[in-house]
Order: structure tokens, then C-alpha cells, then sequence
């Protein structure tokens, strides 16, 4: 018997399906319709559906798919443009765009990868988990420095049981990292950029998974690294930044700073806001500010890093 593979082009209103048995289908992209694709799939297993990511219209019915046990991959919309390109398929419509996912499942047969809502959950409780565990090291080392003889070996002990948990939490974050595919490939595009290690990119992901889906105001806004106005009649103060989420923000920070001496974009960036006479902290919290609609502008178009600015960043 022949494996079935399905193409789903996701769209704000509709799901259009083709289906490498000769069906195609559109249906509502709403909870019927999500459930009408699923009760058609689920009476003929095929071996995977393939989507794309669209700025998250696909993560109702991906949530649906999954947990029907329908094997799913959601992959770059990029990808499958290029491929479109070289197969002939020039036109865009819909319905091609369904045929173009099909060629391409059949044609190359990308891993399947099952996306639940409960995966992007697990993660943030594991990126919580090895932030407690590093401040939690942190203190112990820094009490072992000037710590009695008589329980130094208390805190060595603590110090290598809270090693051995931090280990196992690693584990278990690249774990969960192989079981979700779509944010594989936004990792990849992410650590493209010099100063964006694993643990980073992770807790960008995790923290913030509006990336890509925002413009450059909103998410600067959004992760708290946009400066508002203090102003009051003709005084004029100081342009500062608050709110946000702390932990995004604390990920970016690190990232800026390491990109600010490695990053040949960021590193010109902030030495040409030093030389301007710009505080320290001042020059890198804009660091962090254009790292962040960089990566924004990443993850939308799909293009990983180069050192020529992107457009809309």
C-alpha cells in the first residue's frame, strides 16, 4: 500500500488539503472544520501532513492533528517557496500552495514531528527550572568562598547535587527540542547570529513566542527594551524603559553583550554610540533593542543571519 502524504496551506478563514491520493479539500479554520480534517485523516493514517509555519494560524489545527496522533511537520514557508520555484510551480494560489506542501512531503520527506500545546508548557517549566538552578548554584558557590571548615563539605556536596540537576534539566530541554520541529528550525535561524548560544536562543523561544509575529515597535514593547517619554510641560526627562518580561529581557542582555564585542554589527553599533558620547548602559540596552527586531526580522522572513542589515531591521 502506497503511503499517503497531505499538504495543508493554512490560511486566516480556510484549511485548502491535497492529498496524494487525488483529494482536495478546504475547509473552515475554526474548531469544525479542525475537527471535520481530522475525522478524514484519522479514517486514512497518511504518513505525514506537512504545514507551514504562518505566524502561528497553524497551531489550532497543528494542536488538533497532534493529538489525534497524526504524524505533522510544520516547516519554513521559505522552503517551500524555493522548492515551488525550481519544480515549475510558479503561480499562487491557495490550492497550489496545498500542492506545493504535497510535492514537497512526497518529494523530500521531512521527519515528522508532533506540535502540542503542552510542549511549548513543558519547555517554559524547564527553562524556569535551570534558572533556578543556576542562582541556586551561584549562591552555594559564593558561600563555599568564605564558608567554615565544618561545612564546606556540606556545600561541596550541595554544590554537586545541584550540577548533577542542572545536567538532567539540559537533557531534557534538548529532548523536548528534537520533539518540536518547527522550533528546531527557528533555533537554527536564531543561533546563526555570533552571540546567540543554545540556552539563550531557548529562553527566547520560550519566553517570547510572539517572535516573528510582531513589528519592530511592538515587540520591542512587548519584551520592555523600548524607551518611553518622561516629559511634563517644557521638562524634558530622561527616556527610560520599564515593564516587559524580565527573563526575555535578561536572555537579550546576555546576548547583547557578548554580540556587542563578537557581533560585527552589533559591536560597530555600539562603539558608534559610545564615541557619540552615549552612557554604557545606555549604547547596550540599544544593542539589545536592534538584537531583538533583528531576530524578529529573522524569524518572519525565515533568512538566517549575514552581516548586511535585513529588511525592517
Amino acid at each position: 500500500m502506497t503511503d499517503l502524504y497531505v499538504g495543508v496551506d493554512v490560511s486566516t478563514a480556510h484549511l485548502d488539503v491535497a492529498v496524494s491520493d487525488g483529494t482536495r479539500l478546504r475547509v473552515s479554520n475554526d474548531e469544525p472544520g479542525q475537527q471535520q480534517l481530522v475525522a478524514r485523516l484519522t479514517a486514512a493514517p497518511p504518513a505525514l501532513v506537512l504545514m507551514e509555519a504562518t505566524g502561528g494560524l497553524e497551531r489550532a489545527v497543528a494542536a488538533q492533528l497532534s493529538a489525534a496522533g497524526i504524524a505533522l511537520r510544520i516547516v519554513n514557508a521559505r522552503h517551500v517557496r524555493h522548492f515551488a520555484k525550481a519544480t515549475g510551480l510558479l503561480a499562487k494560489t491557495d490550492q497550489l500552495d496545498a500542492e506545493a506542501l504535497l510535492r514537497f512531503a512526497q518529494t523530500l520527506r521531512p521527519e515528522p514531528r508532533a506540535i502540542a500545546p503542552e510542549q511549548t508548557v513543558a519547555l517554559q517549566a524547564l527553562i524556569t527550572r535551570r534558572r533556578q538552578l543556576v542562582e541556586m548554584l551561584g549562591m552555594e558557590r559564593n558561600r563555599l568562598r568564605t564558608a567554615h571548615h565544618g561545612v564546606r563539605k556540606s556545600l561541596q556536596a550541595s554544590i554537586r547535587w545541584l550540577e548533577k540537576r542542572l545536567a538532567e534539566v539540559d537533557k531534557n530541554i534538548d529532548g523536548a527540542l528534537r520533539d518540536c520541529g518547527v522550533w528546531r528550525e527557528k533555533l537554527e535561524l536564531l543561533e546563526s547570529v555570533p552571540g546567540i548560544a543554545r540556552v539563550i536562543s531557548v529562553s527566547l523561544l520560550a519566553g517570547l513566542p510572539e517572535l516573528g509575529e510582531l513589528n519592530r515597535h511592538q515587540i520591542s514593547a512587548l519584551v520592555g527594551v523600548a524607551p518611553f517619554n518622561r516629559d511634563s510641560g517644557n521638562w524634558r526627562g530622561r527616556r527610560s524603559i520599564y515593564g516587559g518580561r524580565p527573563q526575555v529581557r535578561s536572555a537579550l542582555y546576555m546576548a547583547a553583550l557578548v554580540g556587542a564585542r563578537h557581533n560585527p554589527v552589533l559591536r560597530a553599533f555600539y562603539q558608534r554610540l559610545r564615541q557619540a558620547g552615549k552612557p554604557g548602559k545606555v549604547a547596550l540596552t540599544a544593542c539589545m533593542r536592534k538584537l531583538l527586531v533583528i531576530l524578529n526580522t529573522m524569524i518572519k522572513t525565515g533568512q538566517s543571519w549575514h552581516a548586511q542589515p535585513l529588511a525592517g531591521a
